[in-house]
């Protein structure tokens, strides 16, 4: 069997991964992103297990949140580090329990390199790759639709973790919605910068880790809550 290609690497982006409660995965997940993206910013979001010590045993930086803010405030903490403490000129948003897919950050990054692009959000509604089950379809389509209500955007998957965000538009994202309300508010920021964006097809990967946690379908249903109470 051939071995997988690995993306060369991209050192002008930095990864920024919320973390909560997630020891048993992060260190793989650093690990398969390391090669690609050398430059990567955990934020631990309270957590109470290993999760910290893991990622920075697996080579990612770690910034510490004392208490569990949500994960909009984790977020906005990891654009607020690369923005002040590094000179990265892509900020790429990336889940910390494995399912997104490293070549398709690294696809995303090249695009807007490609294409002058400021921001690229992943969809996972472009193509066939990902089967969300007809539950979490419904609810996320959804979202998708009164979170194009309100942003006037026309996206396919308004709700997805995986984002490309360039230097000039992470300076412009000032989250304040810690819930899972901070996926809609992040796309009302970055639409009112009046710069250029496109989708890009993701593949998100829903494991055995993810569903033992009931987290897919949980979270589309805590994303359809927040945006009718937001």
């Amino acid at each position: 069997m051939a071995a997988m290609s690995v993306p060369p690497p991209l050192p002008e982006a930095w990864l920024v991964i919320p973390l909560y409660n997630e020891a048993p995965v992060i260190g793989d997940v650093i690990a398969e992103a390391l090669a690609t993206f050398p430059h990567i910013v955990c934020v631990d979001d309270g957590s109470s297990d290993a999760s910290a010590e893991r990622a920075e045993r697996a080579g990612a930086v770690v910034v510490r949140h004392p208490v569990n803010l949500g994960q909009g405030a984790a977020l906005q903490t990891g654009i607020e580090y690369v923005l002040s403490q590094t000179d990265g000129r892509y900020v790429v948003t990336f889940d910390a329990d494995g399912q997104h897919d490293v070549a398709d950050a690294a696809g995303m990054v090249r695009l807007a390199e490609e294409e002058d692009l400021a921001v690229v959000f992943g969809s996972r509604f472009l193509d066939e790759r990902t089967k969300p089950g007809l539950a979490k379809r419904v609810v996320l389509k959804t979202a998708v639709w009164v979170t194009n209500q309100s942003t006037g955007l026309r996206l396919t998957d308004a709700h997805n973790g995986l984002r490309v965000i360039r230097r000039d538009a992470a300076a412009q994202v000032h989250l304040r919605q810690d819930r899972m309300a901070h996926a809609s508010e992040i796309v009302t920021q970055l639409g009112r910068t009046r710069l250029a964006w496109r989708e890009y097809p993701v593949h998100i990967r829903y494991t055995d880790y993810s569903r033992a946690k009931g987290q897919p379908l949980l979270n589309s249903i805590n994303i359809l809550v927040d945006l009718l109470v937001n």
